[in-house]
């Protein structure tokens, strides 16, 4: 019973941070602020979901193959999501897209001089 309690929690944090990004991605004035809404907070809600769903597969189903499944798709979105984020930032930048306010570091400008 408390097990079940503990995965509907992080099953329900992971909903409220892609809640939360997903709102972010609608509210940021720029592509910049809006990539990282999108990358961080919805990583981080699914990986609530991915750590839910590998105790539900490991305690509650008993599929050690199904836990190790899921745990490998957290392992891909937390390495695939920011690589992601930075090669649509750069090809972004590369196509002329720029924040509002000047930026105080500006490491890609070196990369396309």
């Amino acid at each position: 019973m408390a097990l079940r309690v503990v995965i509907d929690v992080l099953a329900a944090v992971g909903f409220i941070f892609a809640l939360a990004g997903t709102k972010g991605i609608l509210k940021m004035p720029d592509t910049f602020c809006r990539m990282q809404a999108s990358t961080c907070v919805t990583t981080l809600g699914v990986l609530g979901v991915v750590l839910g769903g590998a105790l539900y597969a490991f305690c509650i189903m008993g599929s050690v193959s199904t836990g190790i499944k899921v745990l490998l798709i957290g392992l891909l979105l937390i390495t695939i999501n920011p690589v992601g984020a930075h090669a649509i930032a750069k090809g972004a930048y590369k196509n002329g897209i720029r924040p509002d306010k000047e930026m105080e570091i500006d490491d890609y400008r070196g990369d396309f001089e």
